[in-house]
């Protein structure tokens, strides 16, 4: 959506000026840009004002390590009408992330979906602020050839079904103009955009309270190792301490209410100040590292290597409360919901009919998931010590190797015999064949 700006002619009559004609450019409307104060996002903002918008910028602190009042003082120097600073902390945990931990949701068996979990987070505010301010069109940095273009805009769509979408990395005239970070150092410097004066790391990296994500440059040759200097949420699990962390962690339906570092004594009770410990205590032991190539939805392949602490934690913990205290059929029903859950946010459809569905079936599945479990964090590994549930399904004296109970073992045979009827009936009937 790239219109020119239109120039009108007004008559302007006053003391100084008795009788002239002066240019007035007409905005093309009100773009709210998610902006993060890099050169990316600085270099389109001022492109947008280029084009004849007007721009509000709008940067989301979903707990990543970011100066935002300077953040802010960059967008007010480069033109933008408004600057949004919106601290979506609490909600992303409580709204996003607790979800994904009730489905045990990890994409292709091993990404926890850091980014993914937290695009629907950003976008729905972003149309909220949009909305709010009458604009017209809303505006991202995102590649045109990643997940998240897709991530930011159907939600966009799904909340703001009028909205119009400007994505400069699908414009011909943004992307043929700025063709790598060389065009991007030269515009910043021709619109005065102040540019970072550290050199940048060779590969690209995104944070949030969830994870970091590292990925391209240096990285994108699959085969390279990645460099030790890397990781910046978690230790190297060799230079971790000797001694591990003992936890309790506490789940009520599902989702978890209460940590306490059992050594120390310390507790932690609101959502954020949950995942925030659970983070600490992960990175400080080199907890959820992952090196992987995925399937990105839009076809290809790409390697990501992932730190997420918190979040690997709370899966080993989620996974050993829930097996405990739920039924063993609605439980294999929901491993494939929790399957399908990772598939729709990974691939952008947070805010559909189908996701919406399967969030509502997880929760229903959840609400006798209560109870506690101690675990061990110790040198990248999490272990299961124990658990404890007022709900729990586990019949101590029904399986006991040394009380019979009420279980007659000779029903077993019977049992047997009938699972094994299709067996022998195939074994009888390929002999014949043969």
């Amino acid at each position: 959506p790239r219109t020119p700006s239109t120039l009108l002619y007004i008559n302007k009559t006053d003391a100084s000026c008795p009788a002239d004609l002066l240019p007035v450019i007409m905005s093309n409307g009100t773009v709210v840009l998610a902006y993060s104060g890099g050169l990316d996002t600085s270099c389109i903002l001022v492109w947008l004002k280029e084009q004849g918008y007007d721009v509000i910028t709008y940067l989301a602190n979903i707990g990543q390590d970011e100066d935002f009042e300077a953040a802010r003082k960059k967008a007010e120097s480069l033109g933008a009408k408004k600057v949004f600073i919106e601290d979506l902390r609490s909600e992303f945990v409580e709204d996003f992330i607790w979800p994904s931990v009730q489905a045990n949701a990890v994409y292709e068996d091993r990404y926890l979906m850091g980014t993914a979990i937290a695009r629907p987070c950003i976008a729905r505010r972003q149309v909220e602020i949009a909305r709010m301010e009458s604009a017209q069109f809303v505006s991202h940095g995102a590649t045109g050839k990643g997940n998240d273009q897709i991530r930011f805009e159907l939600t966009c769509y799904a909340l703001y079904p009028e909205v119009k979408i400007i994505a400069p990395w699908r414009i011909p005239e943004f992307y043929n103009r700025f063709r790598g970070r060389t065009d991007l150092m030269e515009y910043a410097k021709k619109h005065g955009i102040p540019v970072p004066v550290t050199p940048r790391a060779p590969w690209s990296m995104d944070a949030n309270l969830m994870h970091i994500s590292y990925e391209s440059g240096i990285l994108e040759n699959p085969k390279s190792h990645a460099p030790a200097d890397l990781y910046l949420m978690t230790k190297n699990p060799e230079d971790a301490p000797n001694v591990p962390d003992v936890l309790e962690i506490e789940f009520r339906k599902g989702v978890p209410v209460k940590v306490i570092n059992v050594k120390e004594g310390k507790s932690k009770d609101t959502p954020l100040e949950i995942f925030s410990y659970l983070n600490e205590i992960g990175g400080k032991h080199g907890v959820g590292r992952i090196d992987i190539v995925e399937n990105r939805f839009i076809g290809m392949k790409s390697r990501g290597i992932y730190e997420t602490p918190g979040g690997t934690v709370l899966l080993k913990a989620h996974l050993d409360i829930e097996t405990f205290t739920m039924d063993k059929e609605v439980r294999r029903i929901k491993q494939g919901l929790g399957v399908k859950f990772s598939e729709l946010v990974y691939n952008g459809f947070w805010y559909s009919p189908e996701c919406d569905f399967v969030r509502h079936c997880i929760a229903k599945s959840q609400e006798n998931v209560e109870g506690k479990v101690q675990l061990s964090i110790f040198k990248g590994q999490v272990y299961i010590l124990g658990r404890e549930s007022p709900k729990s399904l586990y019949n101590e004296e029904l399986v006991s190797m040394d009380v019979q109970g009420d279980y007659d073992p000779c029903d077993a045979s019977g049992f047997i015999r009938i699972n094994a009827v299709r067996l022998r009936n195939k074994s009888a009937i390929t002999a014949k064949k043969v």
